[in-house]
């Protein structure tokens, strides 16, 4: 590619919209497969600018990092407001961008910001590798460097939209990142980490990345080594999931992190929330206790980011909430049949008294508050063998709340469960497929209450609410649960009972009895 980027010259042009520009040329000059591929998705001029005002940089000396750089607009919104605002004098920029395609937009974008930074006595060097930002980093990812290794250039500021898409576990970079890898790694978690761990101390990082890092087990090892290198001070979330990238047509829920490298964690933290980018000048604003918003001593570590009133209200009826499903000695687990891999166990169809067949019960049989079965759909048989199948596919048929896995766009709640009793069919074991979690007890059974009082508080506005204050994505994970909060389970009884009392098991009936119970009265859901 020829790399001299033709755009217009405007006079006076601020570098962030030169950077914009040259960003929009290049992605109408390339597919949305390449930009897929590469993970790119370029920040709008409103979101960069707001991330360089949730900075707190004062020296007049800077050294910059922008690892997944696209045309710079980041750097180029943080340097030109430092500039603006008359404190920095001096600054070191270092970039990386690794697609060949793009780096000459790159050039002529940091070009400009020299020259633009020069017209105001404002020194400034800028380098930009070409190289993948994980791996020639990546010792610094070491607990215990060696005696001999360098030492990591570390920096001021980072700022940050990297790429999102996941990595294989044998990606060079997720081996190189193994300190913080469980399972597929997510590229981004890689480049907070490593970003954190190249901040000076009172460093600043500023990032936008998806918020599906605040929970769940896939991340806990990265939280617990982000979150033990850097101190949360802000947060703000997208009420809308299209608007944050609406050019990229990008359905995602995002949010901004400004974070401190220091060892000890401030009170407090600000979480501001906006729609979109349109409103972002005019954010709703509120102020967290720094413990209510993350425990790092905690267990799982979970990012809780509510962003209004109700929201914080709803937290606090969760934390003094003492009980757990492990405290009752109940257990949560997922469905041990993957179709795909038991195919030749499942059928579609009841069969001769000679065959004998036990039930299974797929993600589409869990409604709330009500286990539809037998559904007939293409390729999603309603049972399984019972003879010559491997004994890890069944469970022994008794009482079970069913959860699913996963939620689609459609459903109004994250959580959904149903109840199952051992006496709807006439089997000694059923069957759970991989998308639907189960919830038991391993040594007895689950009484009649309990399963309804946990479908009921489940299923509830309140428990959906809670569920969405961490959650970003639509995985219901069985570490989430059991972890989770819970009442008394005597209060779990009673709910139950009054649901088994009555003749109205729907979920809205369900909902309304565990309003009258934890509710927040000032805010009603």
């Amino acid at each position: 590619m020829d790399n001299s980027i033709a755009i217009p010259n405007i006079a006076s042009e601020l570098p962030s919209r030169v950077a914009e520009r040259l960003g929009l040329a290049y992605a109408s000059s390339v597919s949305s497969q390449h930009k897929k591929e590469n993970g790119q998705f370029f920040t709008p001029i409103g979101i960069a600018e707001f991330m360089a005002s949730c900075s707190d940089y004062r020296s007049s000396k800077a050294r910059v990092l922008d690892p997944g750089c696209g045309t710079a607009v980041l750097s180029c919104a943080w340097v030109e407001r430092m500039v603006l605002a008359g404190t920095l004098r001096q600054v070191e920029l270092t970039a990386y961008e690794t697609d060949t395609d793009l780096t000459p937009y790159t050039r002529q974008s940091l070009d400009y910001l020299e020259k633009w930074c020069a017209e105001r006595g404002v020194r400034i060097s800028t380098t930009l590798y070409t190289d993948d930002f994980v791996m020639r980093n990546a010792d610094a990812l070491e607990a215990a460097p060696g005696l001999f290794s360098p030492q990591p250039e570390l920096f001021d500021v980072v700022l940050s939209n990297p790429p999102y898409f996941k990595l294989p576990i044998d990606d060079k970079r997720a081996v190189a990142a193994k300190i913080i890898v469980n399972g597929h790694p997510n590229i981004y978690a890689i480049f907070m980490a490593l970003s954190a761990k190249l901040l000076q101390e009172e460093g600043e990082l500023i990032f936008i990345t998806p918020r599906s890092y605040a929970a769940g087990s896939y991340f806990k090892t990265f939280r617990e080594y982000f979150f033990r290198l850097v101190d949360l001070e802000r947060a703000h979330l997208f009420v809308s999931r299209k608007e944050t990238f609406s050019r990229d047509k990008v359905l995602q829920e995002t949010v901004i992190i400004k974070a401190v490298r220091r060892n000890i964690s401030g009170p407090e933290v600000v979480i501001s929330s906006s729609c979109g980018v349109k409103d972002l000048a005019y954010p709703s604003v509120k102020v967290f206790p720094q413990k209510d918003i993350i425990d790092i001593n905690s267990k799982e570590k979970i990012l809780y980011l509510p962003v209004s009133d109700k929201e914080e209200a709803i937290l606090e009826v969760f934390k003094y909430w003492t009980g757990s499903l492990s405290k009752y000695h109940i257990r949560i687990s997922t469905g041990p049949v993957v179709a795909f891999r038991a195919v030749q166990y499942i059928s579609g169809a009841a069969a001769p008294e000679t065959v004998r067949l036990a039930p299974l019960f797929w993600l589409h049989n869990v409604r709330p508050m009500q286990l539809e079965w037998p559904v007939t759909k293409p390729n999603k048989g309603q049972y399984i063998h019972i003879e010559g199948v491997p004994a890890s596919l069944l469970i022994p048929n008794k009482n079970y709340v069913l959860l699913r896995r996963f939620s689609s766009k459609d459903d109004k709640s994250r959580l959904i469960a149903a109840p199952y009793f051992a006496n709807d069919v006439q089997s000694d074991w059923i069957g759970v497929e991989n998308k639907v979690n189960y919830i038991y007890r391993a040594e007895g059974e689950l009484e009649a209450n309990e399963v309804m009082g946990f479908c009921a508080l489940l299923n509830s506005r309140l428990f959906d609410a809670y569920f969405r204050i961490f959650n970003g994505n639509v995985n219901v994970s069985a570490t989430e649960l059991r972890e989770m909060p819970l009442p008394p389970i005597s209060m779990i009884r009673a709910i139950g009972d009054a649901l088994l009392q009555s003749d109205d098991i729907s979920v809205e009936h369900a909902d309304r009895i565990v309003a009258q119970y934890f509710e927040p009265a000032e805010y009603s859901l």
